[in-house]
């Protein structure tokens, strides 16, 4: 293997890595919103059971604000780009549970992609000790 080849081998494997690297923080972030949708899915089925309750509403870094819900028909949801629907409580929880299908696609194809990386990664890590190897050996003459 000539040195412009190593090089090549190096740079392929630092792409690999950072491809990686990638991969991972978009599981993580997959993840996240399933277990966000989830949670949500579960508050809006406990207050169809409740038709008053108390809760705590965020409005900044660590700071809440006490209130009372009082509908308990209707939810604002946040579809994307700034746009959001009202829905009904069942609506909701179908539209959320086809998000969670979709995400849990997502995540099927990134594990996918990610084994593929790391098949790939050790692969280019075999080759490289192959190559240490075959330069730190004293050439018979």
């Amino acid at each position: 293997m000539s040195e412009e080849q190593a090089q090549q081998l190096m740079q392929q494997m630092q792409m690999l890595e950072t491809y990686f690297s990638d991969l991972s923080q978009r599981e993580g972030t997959f993840l996240s919103v399933l277990r966000e949708a989830t949670a949500a899915i579960e508050s809006i089925k406990s207050l169809s059971q409740k038709p008053e309750s108390e809760t705590l509403v965020p409005i900044g870094i660590g700071t809440y604000i006490p209130t009372k819900i009082s509908s308990t028909s209707k939810i604002v949801l946040s579809i994307g780009a700034g746009v959001a629907v009202e829905k009904d409580f069942p609506s909701a929880i179908n539209y959320l549970e086809a998000h969670i299908k979709e995400i849990e696609v997502a995540l099927q194809d990134n594990a996918a992609k990610k084994q593929d990386a790391a098949a790939r990664l050790e692969q280019g890590r075999e080759q490289i000790n192959q190559l240490m190897q075959s330069v730190s050996q004293p050439k018979s003459g």
